[in-house]
C-alpha cells in the first residue's frame, strides 16, 4: 500500500522504539505455538512490533474506560463495564490469526488481572450444506456466505455484558462448521475478533460488525506474496493430511501433487483474489492500524490513522 495522507507511516526501525520494556516477552516455545502454518514470527517481531502495539492499545483501553465512566457520571447512571473489542482483518494466508493470537497472549501478560479472549469469524460461516443448497459454495468467504445477523447479535451480547455467550465452531480439518458444537465467551475485558470480513459493510445490514470495534487492525501484503503464502500453506496442509482420510485435504494429498497445486492456484485467483480485491482490500482504509508485510512475512512498516 502506498503512503496515505490519512495515516502516519512508521518504519519498523522507528516503531520498535515506542515502548518502555514493560511487557514480559514470550518464550520461543510459546511463539512457535502461536504461529500459523507457514507464517513467520520471531522473538524480534514480538519485541519490535507487538510490544509497542500492546502499549498503544493500552492507551485506547484506558481512555475507553475513562470515557465510559465520565458518560455514566454525566447521565447519572451507574457505571457498567463493557469490553474493549479489537478487530483484526486482511487477506487469507496473510497471517491474521498469528497477529490475533500474539496480541491475546501479550495482552494477557500485560493485564494479568483481566480476561482477554479471542474469536474467529469462521464460526459464523454458513454450513457447507447451506452453501450448496443456495448455490454459493464456490463463494465461501464472500460476504453472502456468512451469517452476519448471528455475528452481530453475538457481538451485541458480548458488548452489553451478557455472560456465557455461545458461538459456533469451525473446523479447518473438515472445512465446515462442526454440528452442535459451540465455544463460549464469558464477559471478557478485551475481545479480539479475527476474520476477513470484520470491516466490511454488507448492503443488507443496518448495523455493521465494525460498529462494535474500539480498535481495528488490517494485515497487508502484496498480492504476489499472498498467493505464494497461500500455495505454501496448501502444500503443508496436504502433507499433514496424508494419513487422515477424514481430512478435507486428504484426497488432494493422495492424488497428483502438481494437479492439486494447479487447482489451488486456480481457486486463489478465481475466488480468494476476487474476494480480496472486491471486498477485503477496500476495507483497509477503515482500519486504525495497518501492518505491512514484505517477503518472508517480514513486517517492514506500519500505518496509523491520524484521526
Amino acid at each position: 500500500m502506498q503512503p496515505n495522507s490519512n495515516y502516519y507511516q512508521i518504519d519498523r526501525s522507528e516503531w520498535k522504539t515506542f515502548h518502555e520494556e514493560s511487557i514480559p516477552l514470550l518464550s520461543e516455545k510459546k511463539i512457535e505455538s502461536l504461529t500459523s502454518l507457514n507464517d513467520k514470527l520471531s522473538l524480534e517481531d514480538v519485541r519490535d512490533i507487538y510490544v509497542p502495539l500492546v502499549e498503544m492499545i493500552d492507551l485506547y483501553q484506558k481512555n475507553y474506560r475513562k470515557l465510559r465512566r465520565m458518560k455514566s457520571n454525566f447521565l447519572g447512571y451507574s457505571y457498567e463495564p463493557a469490553p474493549l473489542i479489537i478487530g483484526v482483518t486482511g487477506s487469507v494466508a496473510v497471517g491474521k490469526s498469528t497477529t490475533a493470537r500474539v496480541l491475546q497472549s501479550l495482552l494477557q501478560k500485560f493485564y494479568t488481572d483481566k480476561n482477554i479472549e479471542m474469536i474467529t469469524t469462521d464460526g459464523f460461516l454458513y454450513p457447507n450444506a447451506y452453501l450448496i443448497e443456495h448455490g454459493i459454495l464456490g463463494r465461501k468467504g464472500f460476504p453472502e456466505s456468512y451469517d452476519m445477523e448471528r455475528l452481530i447479535q453475538f457481538l451485541l451480547d458480548v458488548k452489553t455484558g451478557k455472560p456465557n455467550v455461545e458461538f459456533p465452531v469451525y473446523s479447518h480439518h473438515i472445512y465446515d462448521i462442526v454440528p452442535d458444537t459451540f465455544d463460549v465467551v464469558n464477559q471478557p475485558d478485551i475481545l479480539i475478533v479475527e476474520g476477513i470480513n470484520v470491516l466490511q459493510l454488507p448492503s443488507n445490514q443496518q448495523i455493521y460488525v465494525s460498529d462494535f470495534f474500539d480498535f481495528s487492525i488490517y494485515v497487508d501484503a502484496d498480492v504476489e506474496n499472498v498467493e505464494k503464502w497461500y500455495l505454501e500453506r496448501f502444500e503443508l496442509l496436504m502433507d499433514l493430511a496424508k494419513n487422515q482420510p477424514d481430512n478435507y485435504y486428504y484426497n488432494y494429498a493422495i492424488g497428483n501433487r502438481e494437479d492439486a497445486i494447479n487447482m489451488a492456484r486456480g481457486v486463489f485467483r478465481s475466488v480468494n483474489l476476487k474476494n480480496l480485491e472486491e471486498y477485503i482490500a477496500p476495507t483497509m482504509t477503515r482500519a486504525d492500524l495497518i501492518i505491512h508485510k514484505s517477503d518472508n512475512h517480514f513486517i517492514d512498516y506500519l500505518q496509523i490513522k491520524k484521526y
